[in-house]
Formats: C-alpha cells, sequence, structure tokens
C-alpha cells in the first residue's frame, strides 16, 4: 500500500490533471440508476412509513444492526481496496493492482454471504415478502441491491482480466467499473440507514 502511495506521488501533472473517471456514459448510467433508486426511497419514506407507521414501527426492531453494520463495513472496506486497485494501475503496479481488486471482491462476497444468512434467519422466523408492508419494502430493496452488487462483480471480474491480459490496462475500464461499485457501496449506506436505523 505504501509502494502505491509513493508512486501516485510520482505522477506528473498531466497524469494529475482532473477528469472525469470512466468517462461520462458511466456516470450517465450511475445517476440514472441513483435516480431510480431515489424514486423508491422516496415511496418508502413518504408512503409507506406515513400510511404504515405503526407496521414500520413494530417490524424494524426486528432487523439486526449488527448484521447490518457488519455489511457497511464489508462493503466499505472493498471500495478502499478497488480505489487502491484503480490508483495502483495507473502507475504501472498491476500485481498490486489484481491484488486489490481480488480483495475488493471478496469483500463483496462477503457482503452476499452474511446477506443470504439474514434473509434465511427472517424466512425462517415467518417473515416475508408478504408479512407486512415494511417486509415487502426490505426484501426488494435488499433484493435489488443484490442484484447491483452481483453486477458489480461481474465487473471487478472484468477488472481482474484486463489486469491480467499481456497489454496494459485500459484505466478508462478499471474506473467505469469502479465508479460503479461505489456507486453500489453508496446506495447500501442508503438502504441501511432507510431500513435498519431511521425511526
Amino acid at each position: 500500500m505504501a509502494s502505491v502511495s509513493s508512486a501516485v506521488a510520482r505522477e506528473s501533472p498531466q497524469e494529475r490533471e482532473s477528469h472525469l473517471p470512466g468517462g461520462p456514459d458511466i456516470w450517465v448510467f450511475v445517476l440514472g440508476d441513483m435516480l431510480i433508486f431515489s424514486c423508491y426511497f422516496m415511496a418508502y419514506v413518504f408512503q409507506g412509513r406515513a400510511k404504515y407507521a405503526e407496521v414500520f414501527a413494530q417490524s424494524q426492531p426486528l432487523l439486526s444492526q449488527s448484521l447490518g453494520i457488519l455489511n457497511t463495513l464489508l462493503l466499505l472496506t472493498s471500495s478502499l481496496f478497488v480505489a487502491l486497485c484503480v490508483a495502483a494501475a495507473r502507475v504501472g503496479e498491476r500485481r498490486s493492482a489484481r491484488r486489490f481488486v481480488e480483495l475488493g471482491g471478496a469483500c463483496g462476497l462477503g457482503f452476499l454471504a452474511l446477506k443470504s444468512f439474514e434473509w434465511s434467519g427472517k424466512l425462517r422466523a415467518g417473515l416475508t415478502i408478504g408479512t407486512n408492508p415494511f417486509f415487502t419494502h426490505y426484501y426488494v430493496m435488499t433484493g435489488v441491491h443484490v442484484l447491483h452488487v452481483l453486477i458489480g462483480l461481474v465487473f471487478l471480474l472484468l477488472i481482474r482480466r484486463e489486469l491480467s491480459g499481456p497489454t496494459p490496462p485500459r484505466i478508462r475500464l478499471l474506473e467505469a467499473g469502479g465508479a460503479y461499485w461505489h456507486m453500489v457501496d453508496f446506495l447500501w449506506f442508503l438502504i441501511f440507514a432507510l431500513l435498519y436505523l431511521m425511526r
């Protein structure tokens, strides 16, 4: 990690010149996806909680904040590793970059394993998507997010493949995959706050 930091410090002013990471296409996609999620978040807050306040108040404590916090830490750590991967690739440290993206992917898999454990516990307790409006929102929101995590892991696999090839990696591709992964992590922070913390 120290070698990555020292290498970044050796970048020329041209290399450090600010640009839109990954190009405009990925950001149009990311912002559009976040807009769709924002509409759903608003529906959860203004329709779900307002209309079913008592149901939400009784159901929300059934979620484990400890599991939610652990999932949040896993995704935070994964984002750090993916950012370090891109930084290492920019300065030609492909071996370090590959190791970082593998660690980021491992954290993503850990998130999925923990979410599966959480879901299975809820289902065994009889809390299904049809139990009440809160758990409908819970399963839909976390389910769609899990789908995004799976897509993000495909991006990370593509990054690893790019770093393993015989030619220099395309930095824009790495940045695009990183931008998507960071969006997935950011969406989880919002979901965690809405479902697990907001009363």
